[in-house]
Protein backbone atom coordinates (compact mmCIF):
# COMPACT_ATOMS: atom_id res chain seq x y z
CA UNK A 1 0.00 0.00 0.00
CA UNK A 2 2.71 2.50 0.65
CA UNK A 3 3.29 3.03 -3.62
CA UNK A 4 -0.25 4.14 -3.33
CA UNK A 5 -0.80 7.91 -3.89
CA UNK A 6 -0.97 9.46 -0.20
CA UNK A 7 -0.55 6.04 1.55
CA UNK A 8 1.26 7.29 4.43
CA UNK A 9 -1.28 10.02 5.02
CA UNK A 10 -4.67 7.69 4.85
CA UNK A 11 -2.60 5.21 6.58
CA UNK A 12 -2.57 7.87 9.43
CA UNK A 13 -6.01 8.42 8.97
CA UNK A 14 -7.70 5.20 8.83
CA UNK A 15 -5.38 4.46 12.38
CA UNK A 16 -7.37 7.64 14.11
CA UNK A 17 -10.30 5.89 12.68
CA UNK A 18 -9.67 2.63 14.31
CA UNK A 19 -8.65 4.16 17.82
CA UNK A 20 -12.43 5.86 17.79
CA UNK A 21 -13.95 2.58 16.97
CA UNK A 22 -12.15 1.27 19.35
CA UNK A 23 -13.16 2.98 22.35
CA UNK A 24 -16.21 4.11 21.11
CA UNK A 25 -17.56 0.73 19.24
CA UNK A 26 -20.37 0.86 17.11
CA UNK A 27 -24.01 1.93 17.47
CA UNK A 28 -23.47 5.54 17.75
CA UNK A 29 -25.01 8.32 15.43
CA UNK A 30 -22.62 9.35 12.78
CA UNK A 31 -21.91 12.66 14.13
CA UNK A 32 -20.58 10.93 17.57
CA UNK A 33 -17.84 9.40 15.66
CA UNK A 34 -17.36 12.49 13.33
CA UNK A 35 -16.52 14.83 16.68
CA UNK A 36 -14.67 12.29 18.26
CA UNK A 37 -12.80 11.62 14.83
CA UNK A 38 -11.89 15.49 14.72
CA UNK A 39 -10.56 15.17 18.04
CA UNK A 40 -8.40 12.49 17.13
CA UNK A 41 -6.87 14.44 14.03
CA UNK A 42 -6.08 16.98 16.37
CA UNK A 43 -4.60 14.52 18.45
CA UNK A 44 -2.58 13.26 15.84
CA UNK A 45 -1.82 16.83 14.09
CA UNK A 46 -3.16 16.51 11.19
CA UNK A 47 -4.60 19.95 9.73
CA UNK A 48 -8.43 19.06 8.71
CA UNK A 49 -11.68 21.21 7.35
CA UNK A 50 -14.84 19.54 8.78
CA UNK A 51 -18.22 20.07 6.95
CA UNK A 52 -16.53 21.98 4.25
CA UNK A 53 -19.42 23.88 2.29
CA UNK A 54 -18.70 22.90 -1.48
CA UNK A 55 -21.09 24.42 -4.63
CA UNK A 56 -22.25 21.45 -6.55
CA UNK A 57 -22.33 22.81 -10.69
CA UNK A 58 -24.15 22.00 -13.42
CA UNK A 59 -23.55 22.89 -16.67
CA UNK A 60 -22.16 26.21 -15.29
CA UNK A 61 -24.67 26.54 -13.13
CA UNK A 62 -24.78 26.67 -9.11
CA UNK A 63 -27.96 23.85 -8.18
CA UNK A 64 -27.38 23.36 -4.43
CA UNK A 65 -24.07 22.69 -1.88
CA UNK A 66 -22.81 19.58 0.16
CA UNK A 67 -20.59 19.05 2.61
CA UNK A 68 -18.12 16.42 2.92
CA UNK A 69 -17.38 14.75 6.99
CA UNK A 70 -13.90 16.02 6.25
CA UNK A 71 -11.38 16.94 3.98
CA UNK A 72 -7.32 16.35 5.54
CA UNK A 73 -4.72 18.10 4.78
CA UNK A 74 -5.87 19.66 1.41
CA UNK A 75 -5.65 15.87 -0.06
CA UNK A 76 -8.19 13.39 1.46
CA UNK A 77 -11.88 13.65 1.05
CA UNK A 78 -13.17 11.21 4.19
CA UNK A 79 -16.71 10.48 4.48
CA UNK A 80 -17.89 8.89 7.63
CA UNK A 81 -20.99 6.26 7.96
CA UNK A 82 -22.26 5.03 10.82
CA UNK A 83 -24.21 2.12 9.04
CA UNK A 84 -24.96 -1.82 9.80
CA UNK A 85 -24.15 -2.20 5.77
CA UNK A 86 -22.35 -0.06 3.17
CA UNK A 87 -24.06 -0.01 -0.32
CA UNK A 88 -23.07 1.06 -3.45
CA UNK A 89 -25.17 4.30 -3.22
CA UNK A 90 -22.18 5.30 -0.63
CA UNK A 91 -19.53 4.41 -3.16
CA UNK A 92 -21.55 6.74 -5.50
CA UNK A 93 -21.41 9.54 -3.37
CA UNK A 94 -17.78 9.46 -2.37
CA UNK A 95 -16.57 9.16 -5.74
CA UNK A 96 -19.21 12.32 -6.12
CA UNK A 97 -17.56 14.40 -3.74
CA UNK A 98 -14.17 13.60 -4.99
CA UNK A 99 -15.10 14.56 -8.43
CA UNK A 100 -16.64 18.24 -6.77
CA UNK A 101 -14.17 18.89 -4.41
CA UNK A 102 -11.84 18.33 -7.29
CA UNK A 103 -9.60 15.77 -4.77
CA UNK A 104 -8.15 12.90 -6.16
CA UNK A 105 -8.37 10.43 -2.96
CA UNK A 106 -10.94 9.68 -0.49
CA UNK A 107 -11.93 7.84 2.04
CA UNK A 108 -15.06 6.33 3.08
CA UNK A 109 -14.96 4.65 6.67
CA UNK A 110 -18.42 2.93 8.52
CA UNK A 111 -18.61 2.88 12.26
CA UNK A 112 -21.64 0.96 11.91
CA UNK A 113 -20.25 -2.49 12.13
CA UNK A 114 -18.56 -4.64 14.91
CA UNK A 115 -15.41 -4.26 12.85
CA UNK A 116 -14.19 -0.93 11.59
CA UNK A 117 -15.28 -0.62 7.32
CA UNK A 118 -13.03 0.97 5.21
CA UNK A 119 -12.37 2.01 1.45
CA UNK A 120 -9.91 3.86 -0.27
CA UNK A 121 -11.28 5.51 -3.74
CA UNK A 122 -8.67 7.34 -6.43
CA UNK A 123 -10.47 9.62 -8.33
CA UNK A 124 -8.05 11.20 -11.53
CA UNK A 125 -9.52 14.98 -12.27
Amino acid sequence: MHNLKYSDLTQKIIGCAMSVHNELGNGFQEVIYQRALALEFQEADLNFFREQTMQIEYKGYDVGTRRADFVVEDKILVELKAITQIEDVHFAQTINYLEAYKLEVGLLINFGSKKLEFKRFVHTP
